[in-house]
């Protein structure tokens, strides 16, 4: 959700699916896929030359769908037309559109990127990433995989999808199941790694999905897609509010109201309407969720697309949160002028919550070192991410739990606020993947704990031991324990 808050479908497979490269020969034929030397990569669509270092290759803007332009905007995702010759895969295609993003942007942004091991072994798992930032903001770009593939020996995939109102509008002049469409793009994507990844060495059957915050919310959301099946073998949620979710009703409504604010008032001819505007009129986008005030779209359940909720899956899951959440969001309304006060304390509980004079005993300013900021903080971060995180991995029966809780950790330098921010939404991502946005700088102990995260998520990917609960701290991994008594999780349930 990170810089966001600043600022159908088995029916359709068939027409999305991209003919597979592979015939039954599949180690094969992907050997010959390869040159040499492994940076030219022959996919269905066509051949891709990425960039090759000693330890790893990677494979940037690759189209997996056609651009989502025209009269394909608000369209599910469509097959990628084939190119000639060889396809420059050096350097990433621009993000989806978004409002706080200083990078390129466009809406022809259906692009991805694949990290994978130096020419040599086939057959290796997979890791597909889906990034976080509210379902407004964010790109695949960002996130440098060559740590967990030399260390994981494994296979990551990074990727866009369409964001904001061009992702998840719900004008219900845009057809019979509208909205939904960045996560069909998500699918579209999984596709394309099922029918091209074992060209650059990965296994299509040792499929991981993995995402943290909207992009955690996302893979909650496949684990129940009928189009997602049999596209991933295990899941990983990382800081997924995923009881965040709205109805299709409810974000048609809002749609509705968006697009009527836009000069789209006529039902008629709303769709030719919206599909005219300008890209900077569709910056801003409906708010279907909301976690505290905070408020985003995303996908809405209702419809073959998301028919449900998430239910007992067989897939393993790997679930985990941060320890102090929210201080990530309340650091940013501080730097807005909106700082929690001990006087406004009340206030901002009875905004949130129903039983407010209950949340303010179980959590006084006090027993926070008379700061309210962080009591509020550790109130929102126990009911929206911790306990239904706890409540979701109690329900499910192949899961491995953690909680990151490094207070020190570098993602934090970027953000300023009048409280300690604790180890807060997004922290633990430095630890697994490199932003050349942030370079980071670990600490001997901090690289320590870095890389034995690095193992352990791909010792997951490889389908290793399940069951775990571990937390990551800064003296290394323990186990998990007192994770309900510390979260209050006793108390939230009580209020139910």
């Amino acid at each position: 959700m990170a810089a966001a808050f600043r600022g159908i479908r088995r029916r359709w497979l068939a027409a999305l699916a991209v003919v597979p490269v592979l015939a039954a020969s599949a180690c094969a034929s992907s050997v010959a896929a390869i040159s040499k030397a492994g940076d030219v990569v022959h996919t269905a669509a066509g051949a891709v030359r990425g960039s090759v270092a000693p330890d790893h290759r990677v494979f940037q803007g690759i189209p997996y769908a056609a651009a989502p332009v025209g009269e394909r905007r608000w369209q599910p995702p469509a097959p990628v037309e084939p190119w000639p010759g060889e396809r420059d895969a050096t350097k990433p295609g621009p993000r989806c559109p978004q409002a706080a993003d200083g990078a390129l942007t466009s809406e022809d942004c259906l692009y991805l990127n694949v990290w994978t091991p130096p020419v040599g072994e086939t057959g290796r798992p997979v890791l597909v990433w889906l990034h976080g930032g509210a379902f407004l903001s964010g790109g695949g770009d960002r996130y440098g995989a060559a740590r967990l593939v030399d260390r994981g020996d494994t296979v990551v995939v990074t990727l866009n999808y369409r964001l904001g109102a061009l992702g998840f509008l719900a004008d219900p002049s845009l057809g019979p199941e509208p909205g939904n469409y960045g996560f069909l793009d998500q699918q579209q994507a999984l596709l394309w790694v099922r029918d091209n990844i074992a060209s650059f060495g990965g296994d299509p059957d040792q499929v991981t999905i993995a995402g943290e915050s909207a992009g955690g919310m996302s893979v909650c959301d496949h684990l129940v897609a009928p189009g997602s099946r049999g596209l991933f073998r295990a899941a990983i949620i990382q800081s997924g509010p995923c009881q965040a979710q709205a109805t299709l009703s409810a974000a048609e409504h809002k749609s509705v109201e968006y697009a009527a604010a836009r000069g789209c008032t006529d039902r008629r001819t709303a769709a030719e309407c919206l599909r005219a505007l300008p890209v900077k009129k569709l910056l801003t986008a409906p708010a279907y969720g909301s976690i505290a005030g905070i408020e985003m779209p995303g996908p809405v359940t209702g419809g073959s697309v998301l028919p449900g909720k998430v239910p007992a899956t067989p897939v393993p899951v790997m679930l985990g949160t941060t320890h102090d959440e929210f201080t990530y969001f309340l650091a940013e309304q501080a730097a807005a002028g909106r700082e929690v006060t001990r006087h406004g304390y009340p206030q901002a509980l009875a905004n949130v919550f129903p039983h407010a004079d209950a949340v303010a005993r179980e959590y006084p300013v006090d027993a926070f070192s008379g700061n309210a900021s962080l009591a509020y903080a550790a109130a929102v971060t126990d009911w929206a991410f911790a306990c239904p995180a706890a409540k979701l991995g109690s329900s499910l029966p192949s899961v491995s739990r953690y909680e990151f809780n490094d207070p020190t950790s570098p993602a934090a330098a970027a953000l300023r606020a009048p409280f300690p921010l604790g180890a807060t939404h997004t922290a633990e991502l430095p630890y697994l993947f490199d932003f050349a946005e942030q370079p980071t700088t670990f600490t001997p102990a901090q690289q320590r704990l870095a890389d034995r995260m690095a193992d352990d998520w791909t010792a997951f990917v490889r389908g290793g031991p399940t069951g775990q609960a571990v937390a990551y701290r800064p003296g290394g991994a323990q186990p998990l324990t007192g994770f309900a008594q510390d979260h209050h999780c006793g108390f939230w349930a009580s209020l139910r």
